[in-house]
């Protein structure tokens, strides 16, 4: 049997995962090598882990997030109004399915952008797509689009992704452009996709802050209907940081 011409082909269908464990096999004593059945069935695994394994990669870098943040890394107490138990309740993405949306409000540097990068890979990582944007971006992409006719088009590739991330909501003036965006993409995802929100404004005030009462209603009743509401508090983590490293 001419192993090397069957690394070839492998290599050459592309099933690079079949290929490396294949490889792997190789070096094995032959008193170790496994049964035809079972080597199979390996194979098979490590051709499936491995495209899983890139699917999610891929999603990872089309979905733009601020954060390179893993779920390991959030710190949970109650101190912080944030537990183990809330992270777990996010964790297994189940909210995606139910089309639920996140809301994380506290104050600067309390960490919730790093929060909701480490959710937003989390949810890569089971197979669905996700969509990161600063506000400021999302201003740029409406303006943009209406200057180039592709308005609707754009709403049209948001609406395919499971789970848009908007960061710092409320930190700037709203104009009624964005208001009617906003209302047409919660429009579109309610009750089939879910949206996260992070603000340093409490919820209570986002009403106030969207200014338009109309809007603001119909914004509102579609953003916070079935919605998980996260309110961070602490002492900002970056300064927690920055005094570890002075001392």
């Amino acid at each position: 049997m001419n192993t090397r011409q069957t690394l070839e082909q492998l290599y050459n269908l592309k099933l690079t995962g079949m290929g490396k464990a294949y490889e792997a096999f190789l070096s094995m004593p032959i008193h170790e090598q496994l049964s035809l059945h079972e080597a199979i069935a390996r194979l098979a695994e490590a051709e499936l882990q491995y495209r899983t394994h890139k699917k999610t990669q891929m999603y990872i870098r089309l979905s733009k997030l601020r954060y390179n943040a893993v779920l390991e890394q959030i710190h949970c107490s109650s101190e912080r109004n944030f537990t183990n138990d809330k992270l777990a309740i996010l964790a297994d993405c189940g909210f995606i399915e139910r089309a639920e949306n996140v809301l994380i409000t506290g104050a600067t540097g309390c960490g919730k952008s790093y929060l909701a990068c480490a959710l937003g890979r989390q949810v890569c990582a089971m197979g669905y797509k996700v969509l990161y944007m600063g506000m400021t971006r999302l201003l740029e992409k409406i303006a943009q689009s209406k200057l180039e006719g592709t308005y609707v088009k754009m709403l049209n590739q948001i609406e395919k992704v499971h789970l848009i991330i908007l960061d710092d909501f409320g930190l700037q003036p709203i104009d009624n452009n964005l208001r009617l965006a906003l209302l047409q993409m919660l429009e579109d995802r309610y009750g089939k996709k879910s949206i996260m929100v992070t603000s340093q404004l409490p919820v209570n005030k986002w009403h106030e802050y969207i200014g338009e009462p109309t809007l603001a209603d119909a914004i509102m009743d579609r953003m916070t209907a079935n919605a998980h509401k996260i309110e961070l508090k602490g002492e900002s983590l970056r300064k927690a940081k920055s005094s570890k490293k002075s001392a």
